[in-house]
């Protein structure tokens, strides 16, 4: 599995409603792409629990094939064009798994980006991460949670769909819009080493 996001970070007087319209009309363009497992389609607004105005789509691969695709073809070509050459960020899967409302249509998500210290073996991080991913894929309303790490920066990822309004966990807090899910089953479950 991979973890993919980009960051479209727009003007505070920006009219959300024309992402919003993007993904009613364009959202399901992704609901059969190859190689996908999930694309979760999320906003930020600022003032409504967040101090910017954003689209921010988080991806889970299967591997890297389905993601070279999207990146090179027309689907991300269209956002270069629109918004312009967002970083994206990726992190190498760690562990997916689903929540006790795997079916349930999602209407928020949490990211939660924590640095390992220099001073904690990775190892020993990474085992208290999947502790973690454990405790909130069981939690009540979870649709699907997954744990990734990037190894260049040593930076985790949890990353959290919920079927009610985001809880107050660490992190940023999403609205999402859509989700496409045409290969949830190849991103495997549990813990991925």
């Amino acid at each position: 599995m991979h973890a993919m996001q980009y960051e479209i970070t727009l003007p505070a007087d920006y009219d959300m409603g024309i992402i919003r319209d993007r993904v009613a009309t364009k959202g399901h363009l992704m609901n059969a792409f190859p190689g996908l497992g999930i694309k979760a389609y999320l906003i930020r607004e600022r003032g409504e629990d967040s101090p910017v105005n954003q689209y921010a789509p988080l991806y889970l691969w299967a591997g890297p094939e389905g993601m070279n695709s999207f990146l090179w073809g027309p689907g991300f070509q269209g956002i270069v064009r629109d918004f312009g050459r967002p970083e994206v960020q990726h992190w190498t899967g760690l562990a997916y798994e689903e929540g006790p409302s795997p079916a349930a249509l999602p209407r928020s998500a949490t990211r939660h980006r924590s640095p390992v210290p220099p001073s904690t073996a990775p190892a020993d991080a990474v085992g208290a991460a999947l502790e973690e991913s454990r405790r909130l894929a069981k939690a009540p309303g979870a649709v699907a949670t997954a744990l990734a790490v990037d190894p260049r920066h040593w930076e985790l990822l949890h990353f959290t769909l919920w079927d009610h309004p985001a809880p107050q966990e660490p992190g940023e807090r999403y609205e999402v819009l859509h989700l496409s899910r045409p290969e949830p089953e190849r991103l495997g479950a549990g813990r991925q080493w």
